[in-house]
């Protein structure tokens, strides 16, 4: 179980997350919307434990995370095979020669032997529809595909809290839902940020909603936010516009692009 508790963090002199208090619990499925700029991929970076809180505290399974736990080298082993991010950009998280170098990468670093390793990166391979690219360069993939690649070798190492951010920003509707039906099926907690809302009931029942003053402004049921056209409003994630026609003034509701 993840929990935060005041979680404050800044960069320079700009405050991204200010008293963030939230829990995860296992297999939960959330969704963090917001407008760009008020902390989602910060709040997704302190919970895989890449940057820790400069006030508050951040537990995992009872264990307070802080920078000199993770450099304890059975603790950090445990804590990146069950907590693992999926960055938005999968650039930054592709580097080995192969395809299949690249999902045997980690299982790997766990020390399992060649066989199982070699078990594991075809079920992924197969799964996600890479098996015939499994000799190539990850860097001739699509854009798609690589996404899908970095998410086969997070998942090949059997996490229990998986966190994504914005996973769907560059993929095509095809691929999206295939996407969304996969972490549907998952039996693991998690995370999703998205700018897509009406994206949003699909990845997840539990709504975390971050405000433009750093704060999250709603936890709770994903649908009872997304139907109260007020709180929408108050969060800036949908606009409302009015004009006249004749006497009568009429208003429309707009989802804003981010």
């Amino acid at each position: 179980m993840i929990i935060l508790k005041n979680i404050y963090y800044q960069y320079d002199s700009k405050v991204v997350l200010n008293d963030i208090h939230l829990s995860i619990k296992q297999k939960e499925r959330i969704v963090i919307l917001g407008i760009n700029g008020c902390g989602k991929t910060t709040l997704l970076k302190i919970l895989n434990a890449l940057i820790f809180p400069q006030k508050g505290s951040y537990t995992y399974n009872d264990v307070l995370i802080t920078e000199k736990k993770i450099r304890e080298k059975d603790f950090s082993r445990r804590f990146r095979r069950e907590v693992v991010l999926l960055f938005q950009n999968p650039d930054v998280m592709l580097f080995n020669p192969t395809v299949y170098d690249e999902i045997a990468f980690s299982l790997r670093q766990l020390q399992l032997n060649e066989n199982e390793v070699k078990d594991r990166v075809l079920y992924w391979a197969n799964l996600f529809e890479l098996t015939s690219f499994l000799d190539l360069p990850p860097f001739k993939l699509s854009g798609g595909q690589k996404q899908k690649l970095c998410l086969a070798c997070l998942l090949a190492i059997e996490p229990k809290f998986l966190l994504l951010d914005e996973p769907t920003a560059n993929l095509d509707p095809k691929t999206s839902g295939w996407l969304i039906d996969l972490l549907y099926d998952l039996q693991i907690a998690t995370v999703v940020t998205t700018h897509n809302i009406s994206l949003a009931p699909e990845l997840g029942e539990r709504l975390i909603v971050m405000g433009e003053n750093h704060r999250i402004i709603y936890d709770g049921p994903t649908m009872q936010f997304l139907n109260d056209k007020e709180k929408m409003l108050a969060a800036g994630l949908l606009h409302k516009h009015r004009h006249r026609h004749g006497n009568v003034e009429h208003s429309h509701y707009h989802f804003h692009d981010f």
